[in-house]
């Protein structure tokens, strides 16, 4: 019984905040940050938590302003944000929380397996606009291409491992929701889109990249060529919180019951693998 009473004393003192605690920034990361947040409210009603999934872009500049407590990210700092961060004295540490591999996906209607990298860079830059350019037994149908904006680091990351230096054709659509590209590719024969895998479920056929698909071994070994961290990134200028709202967030986002959330969210966990 004194056992009993020692952990829920622990576990109240864990979780004991009640001032808000503001996270924004990544969609791929938003179901996880969720999950987190849902979770630590069973363990502490009290807990005020407020979650906002407007791209990693959104995040990192919130924490600049000072309008965020943490930023979940799928990408890491662009060199203007590191050079910015020098010039206004700011230190923003990286977490990170967990893996994931950028999924090509299209329509379940679509005979297509696998793709190369050069050809989605020819889709995505509108040097290939029909499908039976890929394959003369596909539909001779126009490809209707989606993208993430270019404020989700999902769409900084993708454009890293496909484009290069080329830039993306004005006839690929871009929205803001991951949600939405997955629903239009189900309701879409002739779509294409890309994503986090936590995002990818059966109403979708998901492609092989240079004949590897993207899973949970091929992520952590990176032979899935578009695998990468997430992560949540804080501002330790006056130092590494050891205290607080934010410290008790992350410690339970990378804990045990917090990696495990990852992985029932579809993404890969970055700890007790």
């Amino acid at each position: 019984m004194k056992k009993i009473l020692v952990f829920l004393v622990l576990v109240v003192s864990v979780f004991s905040f009640s001032a808000p605690l503001v996270v924004k920034g990544s969609n791929t990361v938003l179901p996880i940050a969720q999950m987190w947040a849902e979770e630590m409210k069973k363990l502490n009603p009290s807990i005020n938590i407020t979650l906002e999934g407007a791209g990693s872009s959104t995040g990192i500049s919130a924490l600049f302003n000072n309008t965020t407590d943490i930023a979940n990210s799928s990408r890491w700092l662009k060199a203007s944000e590191i050079e910015q961060m020098g010039k206004e004295k700011k230190l923003f540490m990286p977490i990170v929380v967990a893996y994931d591999g950028i999924a090509v996906v299209v329509n379940k209607s679509i005979k297509l397996e696998n793709i190369t990298i050069s050809t989605l860079k020819d889709i995505y830059t509108g040097k290939i606009t029909t499908w039976n350019q890929i394959d003369p037994n596909l539909p001779k149908n126009r490809i209707n291409v989606y993208s993430r904006n270019t404020a989700s680091g999902t769409y900084e990351t993708f454009s890293h491992f496909v484009l290069g230096s080329d830039k993306m054709s004005p006839a690929v659509r871009m929205v803001e929701s991951t949600q939405f590209e997955a629903d239009v590719v189900l309701r879409d024969s002739n779509a294409i889109a890309y994503m986090g895998i936590g995002y990818v479920d059966s109403n979708v056929k998901v492609l092989k990249v240079e004949g590897v698909m993207p899973s949970k071994a091929t992520v952590l070994d990176s032979t899935y060529i578009m695998s990468r961290p997430l992560y949540m990134f804080i501002n330790a200028t006056e130092g590494f919180p050891m205290t607080g709202p934010v410290k008790e967030y992350f410690s339970f986002a990378t804990s045990k019951r917090g990696q495990e959330l990852v992985e029932k969210a579809g993404f890969i966990a970055a700890y007790g693998n």
